[in-house]
């Protein structure tokens, strides 16, 4: 690192220190700070900025005696305390100036910013900060279970955590994630592990919302149809994604158009009833590579304006999501389950490809071929996450008038083109 910082120059080159500064008795204590400076400096580094992690606000007298001992100026030592959210993080460094420390130390203040741009990054900076610190005045929890099949490992939904973190905060909520393994929701389970099988199940009873989140496998697939149809029996808020939308297809075949035998081509090959079958275009002898994948338009079907989930795109025609996936509803199964009752709202350019499910007088029974959180963000939220946890708090109304107006700011662009002056 240090031979590309002088290689590519000082003003291309910014090293952030990251350090802890432990509270012992009423003290902040620096020592550990200096001695991490030391360490690094004898590799041939000089960190340009230090941000000291604390439990409380640093101290003026910490942050001085910081800088004294690194030999580094007092606007370059920044404290980072704990806060209620990490999305209030940037709120608390720009409070202390560190986005001037950084145009100071990277020589970018002679970069102009057109003014339109500049106005955009104001109201998203507004939105920002309202979203961020009205964490702190919202008590009102929202359960939502994901039941899934890797759950021993949280990271595996990390995006789909984020969305849903997104979603409460635009809804004022609190969000109550409960992991449910899908394995333990079948009744081979029951006689297995009965206290993990009644406990799953407990807690997919109790939820304001149940999410299905993607993946691979036969394995749990029968746990997330049962739960599918609890979901909609029960009027409980539903969201089925990729995986999800096609245990739901496959649910509403069994028990709504008595296809018993219905399956998926991915669990079951020879199934007579195959509800799920595999993309004409995927070769089925290759696994590496053959998934469609990328952002593709979905198009609302005509005679769809009643639905709840096109209605928070503003009943727009067309939508863009990220997709990945190798198997696709059967599209010669379509009308039967449409005259069931089960609408395929949103299809892609063909008309063949299904892409978007929905129950017309249910809260919110929503299932999706795309993943939505892949392209949710804070302050512009996957709809689909947002409707979904919006139906679980009780709040989808309200939610539906309210983001299609001043709240919307999909239309911003984050990265602005600069002219240097």
């Amino acid at each position: 690192m240090s031979q590309l910082q002088r290689r590519v120059g000082k003003a291309n080159f910014l090293q952030i220190h990251v350090s802890y500064v432990p509270l012992i008795g009423s003290e902040q204590k620096t020592k550990p700070t200096q001695r991490a400076i030391s360490d690094v400096r004898s590799g041939g580094l000089r960190p340009d900025l230090i941000a000291c992690r604390c439990e409380t606000p640093l101290e003026e007298s910490t942050t001085r005696k910081i800088a004294n001992t690194c030999q580094v100026e007092r606007d370059q030592v920044v404290g980072v305390h704990n806060v209620s959210t990490t999305y209030q993080v940037p709120i608390l460094l720009e409070t202390q100036g560190f986005l001037n420390t950084l145009k100071d130390l990277l020589e970018i203040n002679t970069i102009h910013i057109d003014g339109k741009y500049m106005e955009q990054g104001k109201i998203m900076w507004q939105k920002w900060h309202g979203l961020a610190m009205s964490q702190d005045h919202v008590f009102d929890t929202v359960s939502i279970v994901l039941v899934g099949k890797y759950t021993s490992l949280h990271d595996s939904y990390l995006s789909v955590t984020k969305a849903l973190e997104h979603a409460s905060m635009h809804c004022q909520k609190k969000l109550n994630l409960v992991w449910v393994e899908s394995s333990h929701l079948e009744e081979d389970h029951q006689q297995e592990n009965p206290a993990e099988y009644y406990k799953a199940w407990h807690a997919v009873s109790t939820a304001d919302g149940i999410l299905i989140p993607g993946g691979f496998g036969q394995r749990g697939t029968e746990g997330m149809i049962k739960c599918a149809e609890w979901a909609r029996t029960k009027n409980v808020p539903f969201l089925g994604i990729c995986l999800g939308l096609q245990v739901a297809v496959i649910e509403y075949a069994r028990n709504i158009c008595n296809m018993k035998q219905a399956d998926s081509a991915e669990f079951n090959e020879e199934s007579e009833q195959p509800a799920i079958v595999y993309m004409p275009e995927i070769d089925k002898s290759k696994m590496g590579g053959t998934m469609r994948l990328g952002k593709r338009p979905t198009l609302f079907q005509d005679g769809t304006e009643w639905s709840k989930f096109r209605k928070l795109y503003g009943n727009k025609q067309e939508i863009w999501e990220r997709h990945r996936h190798r198997y696709e509803v059967n599209p010669d199964l379509v009308d039967q389950l449409e005259s069931a009752g089960l609408s395929f709202i949103g299809k892609d350019e063909s008309g063949k490809r299904m892409e978007v499910i929905e129950l017309k007088d249910h809260r919110w029974y929503v299932g999706v071929q795309f993943h939505p959180e892949y392209l949710s963000r804070v302050i512009t939220p996957s709809k689909s996450f947002l409707g979904f946890f919006a139906a679980a708090a009780g709040c989808l109304d309200e939610i539906t008038e309210t983001f299609q107006g001043a709240h919307d700011l999909s239309h911003l662009e984050v990265r602005p083109k600069v002219n240097s002056v």
